[in-house]
């Protein structure tokens, strides 16, 4: 009896302990997660994760830490990404640079873009807008790609350093449109905007929110942006695909959120579901719209096969521009 006692005790006992680990998981979030950003304070994308960080926070009950981790072309904050313990508690909010434009250029990255991370939500897109110096003395794209017919090589054009967004975007621009032009990388896009102000270089894609100033102050001109459709921040400026004639054509950057390969999925679609619902809010469209980008909404298996379709385009463009970082 007392056997048969003792058996049914510690049948009660392992029941209770069974749905421990359970427990523990529909607990989460029990303490701040951190979400890496793997560019400096400031920029686009650092901007987009604190407004986010600070909407999840409220959904999630729980502070969301930003941890900047800028340089070397993104790869440290991606590999702290990559590294980190896949529970919930590290995240990481990464754009079209690290995890589209780097697998098309370097070669040895650190870092598998599909095999280390788990997509989460996409969250924006920034167009990019070809603006050039009033010298050049052009009054749209079909223009220009009629001069640089006449000579190629003629036209320069300033970029944010070799292998940037700004780079391939101008490249696959100029191979879309069947001309050659001369590349003028410098470290950086507001050094390469000084110089076209300045008539230096007379050519440049940049981001929209980074040109607008400089656009609406008349010291560059907008030739046509980048997006699918045009943009209401410059509603009169064409798409590059209608002002150059080139069908289909788009490049822009973008950001999503990103967990560490193998984090568990109800916290990955617990994540996904809060930040869709945060980007999709009137609030939060209007202040992308306001930094010069678009709201993209995309739940993890749509962000998926979308990075995957851009490291496609951007090896395609750097393969027969010949651009390559190592």
């Amino acid at each position: 009896m007392a056997s048969l006692s003792r058996r049914a005790t510690l049948a009660a006992l392992a029941s209770t302990a069974l749905p421990l680990p359970a427990l523990a998981q529909q607990a989460w979030p029990a303490r701040a997660i951190r979400v890496v950003v793997p560019f400096p304070p400031g920029q686009a994308t650092d901007i987009m994760a604190r407004l986010l960080a600070e909407r999840l926070s409220e959904r999630l009950g729980q502070s969301i830490v930003i941890d900047n981790r800028g340089g070397g072309a993104s790869i440290p904050g991606m590999e702290t990404i990559a590294r980190a313990v896949p529970d919930g508690y590290t995240l990481g909010l990464a754009s079209s640079g690290p995890l589209a434009i780097n697998p098309a250029v370097i070669s040895q990255l650190p870092y598998d873009v599909v095999k280390d991370f788990v997509p989460i939500a996409l969250v924006f897109t920034t167009p990019l807008i070809a603006v050039a110096h009033p010298s050049l003395d052009i009054p749209d794209l079909a223009a220009l790609v009629t001069r640089a017919k006449a000579a190629p090589g003629g036209i320069d054009y300033a970029s944010g350093g070799p292998g940037s967004s700004l780079h391939l975007a101008a490249e696959a621009f100029a191979q879309a449109a069947g001309i050659r032009l001369t590349h003028i990388p410098y470290r950086g896009s507001a050094p390469a905007m000084a110089d076209l102000i300045a008539g230096n270089v007379k050519l440049m894609f940049d981001s929209l929110a980074a040109a607008l100033p400089h656009i609406r102050a008349g010291r560059v001109c907008a030739l046509g942006v980048t997006s699918p459709a045009r943009m209401p921040q410059v509603p009169e400026v064409p798409t590059v695909a209608e002002a150059a004639n080139l069908p289909g054509f788009e490049a822009f950057g973008w950001a999503g959120l990103i967990a560490p390969a193998n984090a568990p999925a109800p916290i990955v679609a617990r994540l996904s579901e809060e930040t869709l619902a945060i980007v999709r809010s009137p609030a939060i469209v209007a202040r992308i719209e306001e930094l010069g980008g678009a709201p993209a909404s995309l739940p993890p298996d749509a962000f998926a096969r979308f990075i995957q379709d851009e490291v496609r385009k951007w090896r395609s463009v750097a393969q027969a521009g010949n651009v390559r970082l190592d």
